[in-house]
């Protein structure tokens, strides 16, 4: 059985011409943000790929097939949709087999990205450890994702709201190449600063291009994160969000909340505690990265 892939024509003569693609999740369209705002910023992601030189591949699951790139009235359509299931690698198959409506989580972008031959892709922040895992050993299938797919994950970080200093120490630990755009500073999703290093540091597009194709070359499995800071203008420093981040996990915990509604949860309330600015600042941090991720794109390429 070959895999069920239906291009875009867009993302379809991009492929067949060799320019350059950008994969996009579509979990920010279905649970990150309200109708028809999803809409507005799903245009506004892809048409910062465009300005950038790349051409947008937003991934979902539809009518039992992948899509590599969404139509316009794909995109309206999936951003209508009410009760989208939230892909990961553990359910992809699955849904695609039942016809149901699927968004892609990081983990699943990478996946479909690697089927569709596309080598980066941009999102807000990765998953990683959440706060308490020594407990309920949550822990986001995006670490491990990383740690097998060749695809190039630029990020800003991993999300605030988890144990970044575990999540760097399991990114170490599994071989997964965690690379500082421009900075030293590990950046934390909203905050341009975690508070930790960046274990790696590069400057040039073209250097994290080459280090993808090394990789290969060098027989190693997986991705690369590249950690890219939100823009200064729209960051919320760490010392502001960090006892809003501690009164929604205890929230969270109060309600019983758990498995993948803990994410949503959480980033819902961090919304609603900074009346609407942890939202702007998502949407500023996405749009950077998705120009970010053309220009590899464009190097890789050109290599």
């Amino acid at each position: 059985m070959t895999p069920p892939l239906l291009w875009s024509p867009e993302a379809a003569a991009a492929r067949d011409e060799g320019r350059p693609l950008v994969a996009l999740e579509s979990t920010i369209i279905t649970h990150g943000l309200p109708h028809p705002r999803n809409l507005e910023v799903a245009r506004a992601v892809e048409a910062a790929v465009r300005e950038a030189g790349a051409v947008p591949a937003t991934m979902a699951v539809m009518d039992g097939a992948i899509r590599v790139g969404l139509t316009p009235d794909d995109l309206e359509r999936l951003a209508a949709t009410p009760a989208v299931a939230k892909l990961s690698r553990a359910d992809l198959a699955a849904t695609l087999a039942s016809g149901r409506a699927g968004a892609t989580t990081v983990a699943a972008t990478m996946i479909c990205a690697r089927l569709a031959g596309i080598e980066v892709f941009a999102t807000g922040g990765i998953g990683g450890v959440h706060r308490g895992a020594e407990a309920s050993w949550d822990v986001s299938a995006d670490l491990h994702e990383l740690a097998r797919t060749p695809v190039t994950v630029v990020a800003a970080g991993a999300k605030a709201i988890l144990d970044l200093p575990r999540t760097l120490e399991v990114l170490e630990t599994l071989g997964v190449p965690v690379i500082g755009w421009r900075t030293d500073a590990f950046p934390a999703f909203w905050s341009r600063a975690s508070g930790l290093p960046a274990p790696l540091r590069m400057d040039e597009a073209a250097a994290v291009a080459r280090a993808h194709r090394l990789r290969g070359a060098l027989g190693i499995e997986g991705g690369q994160l590249l950690a890219n800071p939100i823009p200064p203008e729209a960051e919320i420093p760490a010392e502001t969000l960090a006892p809003l981040i501690a009164r929604a996990i205890a929230e969270a915990e109060a309600q019983g909340v758990s498995a993948k509604s803990v994410t949503p949860f959480l980033l819902g309330r961090i919304l609603e505690l900074t009346e609407g600015a942890s939202l702007e600042a998502n949407v500023a941090l996405v749009l950077n990265n998705a120009k970010l991720a053309a220009e590899v794109a464009g190097e890789l390429a050109r290599i």
